[in-house]
């Protein structure tokens, strides 16, 4: 449901995500780069009816309409700088940039199975790139016309954000949730950095599953040394 005023609409989210980041770090850049996290869409209000995801389960993947919550209030940039640039800028309309007028993102995820929540119908996705709680504005399914095989990719093509090896010693995986350890191992390899830091080394952290990481970075593998619950 939308109201509309002149030159401005106000939105009301459809639905929440549930996910495995509290917090912004470690977030994948891009939705699909890491298949093995798992998320749930969760309908709330008067959308949370089974009537109205009759239907979607005849496709594999959907679009998530969604807002940058953690960027509401923040000054949008005119220009900003891309990870794959490793540190040049560009005009924030031809990038994916939180820091936008108007801070509403958009993911392609696997649907996975509509499922039943505490809340009510659920979609169950793979591959999100969102932080807990995020509100979703939108579903759409992800159809034919969506890919053009012959489109250009501009500057994403120059280069990317080098992927890591990572090394969890065993007494520390023994640690951590086994059906969410590949998902932790797909998001530390995808080097959560800014791109343009790309050769430095040190400590970083990301929290996960309700667990703290700590690992170190050098000579392109990340080797984690702390698993512990978030307190």
């Amino acid at each position: 449901m939308f109201n509309f005023e002149p030159n401005s609409f106000r939105f009301t989210p459809i639905a929440r995500i549930r996910s495995d980041f509290n917090e912004q770090f470690g977030i994948p850049r891009q939705s699909g780069r890491v298949a093995e996290l798992r998320a749930h869409v969760i309908l709330q209000g008067e959308y949370a009816k089974p009537e109205v995801l009759a239907g979607i389960e005849e496709f594999s993947h959907i679009w998530l309409i969604w807002v940058f919550s953690e960027n509401i209030g923040l000054p949008w940039k005119p220009a900003v700088h891309p990870p794959a640039l490793k540190g040049e800028s560009r005009g924030v309309f031809s990038t994916r940039s939180p820091l936008r007028p108007n801070p509403i993102g958009l993911s392609s995820v696997r649907l996975l199975g509509v499922v039943d929540a505490p809340e009510g119908p659920a979609l169950e996705v793979a591959g999100a790139d969102l932080m807990d709680g995020t509100p979703i504005l939108d579903i759409k399914p992800y159809i034919s016309g969506d890919c053009h095989p012959d489109a250009t990719l501009g500057y994403t093509t120059a280069g990317s954000v080098s992927r890591l090896d990572v090394d969890i010693p065993p007494e520390l995986s023994a640690q951590f949730p086994p059906d969410k350890l590949a998902a932790l191992r797909g998001v530390i390899a995808e080097n959560p950095r800014p791109a343009f830091h790309d050769k430095a080394s040190g400590v970083r952290g990301v929290s996960f599953a309700s667990f703290d990481i700590r690992f170190t970075i050098d000579d392109g593998v990340a080797r984690v040394f702390s698993i512990s619950p978030r307190a």
